[in-house]
């Protein structure tokens, strides 16, 4: 078959091949004394609390299964505004809030309508890689500017004016940001938003961690710079709702035209039952509950880094949100006598049975010496890992 060349630019999604190879490694060894621990996937190990699943039984029993509008359910988008005000202290009227189906297709429609072929879109090197491959399906380039340690794996103001250039069209953020668990201090992500407004550009910012933040300083939307930003959420990681693929974009007045355009063709809709179920989330109890799991998520990592430091696995920022961890191995790859992340992954499911993700899929400047561990798994699997760790690495 002739295959698009559109096609044939997306890279595999290493992070889930990865995973296939761990899954069948895993059914070899999960009647032994040492079953296979998923630290590769970052998905919670919570599911949605009572009240939303709840609310999902009584939508599928009372007929609310056909299509929505374009831009999801009033009532939704009402809650979401309620949730910026309250927890964030941020007016978002809901005539400016889309719902759509997960974080991604929000991403896609963001870059369908704002990129033309042959735009730049600068991204920090580490980033999630799902989001340069939207901009790739929008025609468009993405530019990945290496970060370091010292920048929190994030972009600075001074970085984004000096890789700016004829063909820039703005910039795509993430904070918190996967792989890291890192965010951009909001001074900085101030000078670098002045800097795109003074260009005419676009600051697109993934907020999906954004519920998942531990520490007051970061833990602020990008939305209460001004209405030019556009911010991406999602049910998935805070609100525990993943296979449930729901999200919502915040986009200034005049986009929401355009991009409910997109959607009614592209989507239709996003999932009614998921609509109705997510409105619980925004109840007490359920809040509740998600504040008790963030809580739990902070207890991990909390335990985690310090442990993988101690091992040689030098977590070198700590991670102020989400759930991962992005670990040097060089020291342990020496040890075990293996080269590079991607091998040290497959070392590790192999004589430790634990499932990790190398640097690979996260950008091309020395990503080739970090792992990534998803800390989403229960404090459990987690300390059983460090001990297997710690007598392979001993």
């Amino acid at each position: 078959m002739n295959i698009s060349e559109r096609a044939r630019r997306i890279e595999p999604f290493y992070v889930m091949e990865v995973a296939k190879a761990a899954s069948a490694m895993a059914r070899e060894v999960a009647h032994t004394d040492a079953p296979m621990i998923f630290l590769n996937i970052g998905e919670p190990d919570f599911t949605a609390p009572p009240l939303v699943q709840e609310a999902a039984v009584r939508a599928i029993h009372d007929g609310a299964t056909q299509y929505t509008q374009a831009t999801g359910l009033l009532a939704l988008r009402e809650r979401i505004s309620g949730w910026y005000a309250g927890r964030f202290g941020v007016d978002i009227p809901a005539s400016r809030i889309v719902i759509t189906a997960g974080a991604s297709a929000a991403l896609q429609l963001a870059c369908l309508a704002l990129i033309e072929a042959g735009d730049e879109i600068l991204m920090p090197d580490p980033s999630y890689p799902c989001n340069r491959h939207f901009v790739s399906a929008a025609e468009g380039t993405a530019v990945l500017i290496p970060t370091t340690a010292s920048e929190r794996f994030q972009l600075s103001a001074e970085k984004v004016l000096t890789a700016w250039g004829p063909r820039t069209r703005g910039v795509l953020l993430a904070s918190p940001s996967n792989p890291t668990g890192t965010s951009i201090h909001p001074d900085e992500l101030r000078r670098i938003h002045a800097v795109v407004q003074a260009r005419g550009g676009i600051t697109l910012i993934d907020e999906i961690y954004l519920g998942l933040s531990f520490d007051d300083t970061f833990g602020q939307t990008a939305l209460a710079l001004d209405e030019t930003v556009i911010s991406i959420n999602s049910f998935s990681k805070y609100f525990n709702m993943t296979g449930w693929r729901l999200g919502w974009m915040v986009v200034p007045e005049a986009l929401v035209p355009v991009i409910e355009r997109l959607a009614q063709n592209l989507f239709i809709c996003a999932s009614t039952v998921s609509q109705h179920a997510a409105l619980a989330c925004f109840e007490p109890a359920s809040i509740a509950e998600y504040e008790h799991r963030r809580a739990e998520f902070k207890a991990r990592r909390d335990f985690f880094i310090p442990a993988l430091n101690a091992m040689g696995l030098t977590v070198p920022v700590m991670p102020d949100g989400a759930f991962y961890a992005w670990a040097d191995c060089s020291s342990a790859c020496e040890k075990l006598g293996v080269n590079g992340s991607w091998d040290f992954a497959f070392e590790l499911m192999r004589r430790a049975h634990v499932a990790v993700t190398p640097g690979r899929d996260f950008g091309t400047a020395d990503t080739g010496r970090f792992i990534r561990f998803s800390t989403a798994s229960s404090m459990e699997h987690l300390q059983t890992a460090v001990g297997r760790l710690r007598a392979l690495l001993a």
